[in-house]
């Protein structure tokens, strides 16, 4: 249930048009994040903090993403409606999980046409959210600087911080941190990522792609955010996934033996933000890089 507060907040940011009906979808990282229906039966997300967070504002950051995708013309994210420095009210995308068994051209365009805005930097103007969490977009001409400082130290230094794994883990962590030049690309194409595409994050209608949601975005190796699509092994991300993207972006002849170390920043996350149970995910990726 909503505070009244809230509700009189946010019908305030409606013109006052009256909330008539309210759901709960989600309340992680102290973020609620509401469907709402007014009483002129239009639907919209509501997002606000129910515990403060003075570090980091993620809804600010969400706000300022979407901004940026809805003026790059992209129609696949939701809308803003209305924002201020507590609240942001977006546009609802009508979807209902039936997802499709395979990768079709629609959801693979919209990710090809993402990753075809290019930049000379790795970064983004701003810090960018997953999870709640910030993600330092500070920006480099360097992809192995970028993805190690900004990335994979990152959060792993906020884990040892926090509840350090395992030793032998930490260990060889330490050891890939130092030898990353020689596994994974130096200088990429910086390309547009949506920064936290995982299938939670991706909206299907009857078997048909409907949108996007919570992007946490900047420059990057466009073949990080390939690897967090196959990670998880949604059955719309199919076992020609690969073939079909390369046929639009050049896929890297040596990327099989590098997505690992890819994968790991995202099985790192899981670790801090979520339960330690990824831990055996984070033992299982190192297991497969030859150091």
């Amino acid at each position: 249930m909503i505070e009244q507060s809230s509700i009189l907040e946010i019908e305030k940011l409606l013109d006052n048009k009256k909330i008539i009906d309210s759901k709960l979808l989600s309340n992680s990282f102290g973020i609620n994040c509401l469907k709402i229906v007014t009483s002129d039966s239009k639907e919209f997300i509501v997002k606000y903090y129910f515990k403060n967070n003075d570090k980091f504002n993620a809804i600010k950051s969400e706000t300022d993403n979407l901004i940026f995708f809805n003026k790059q013309k992209f129609n696949y994210f939701p809308s803003i409606i209305n924002y201020n420095d507590k609240f942001l009210i977006m546009s609802f995308i009508d979807n209902n999980e039936d997802q499709p068994k395979e990768t079709n051209d629609d959801l693979l365009n919209a990710i090809i046409s993402i990753h075809s805005l290019k930049s000379k930097d790795y970064g983004f103007v701003f810090d960018t959210q997953i999870g709640g969490l910030k993600q330092i977009n500070s920006q480099a001409k360097n992809w192995e600087e970028f993805y190690t400082d900004r990335r994979l130290y990152y959060i792993f230094n906020l884990i040892n911080k926090n509840n350090p794994m395992d030793k032998a883990i930490n260990t060889k962590i330490d050891l890939l941190i130092k030898k990353i030049g020689n596994f994974i690309p130096n200088n990429p194409v910086p390309s547009l990522l949506h920064g936290d595409l995982w299938e939670g994050n991706i909206l299907f209608k009857n078997k048909k792609f409907a949108g996007f949601i919570d992007p946490g975005s900047f420059y990057g190796h466009n073949e990080l955010e390939v690897s967090y699509l196959r990670w998880f092994n949604p059955k719309f991300i199919d076992d020609s996934f690969l073939d079909k993207y390369n046929d639009h972006i050049k896929i890297d002849k040596y990327y099989l033996e590098y997505e690992p170390i890819y994968q790991l920043y995202y099985s790192l996350l899981n670790v801090y933000l979520w339960d330690r149970v990824y831990v055996k995910d984070v033992h299982n990726l190192l297991s497969k890089i030859k150091i």
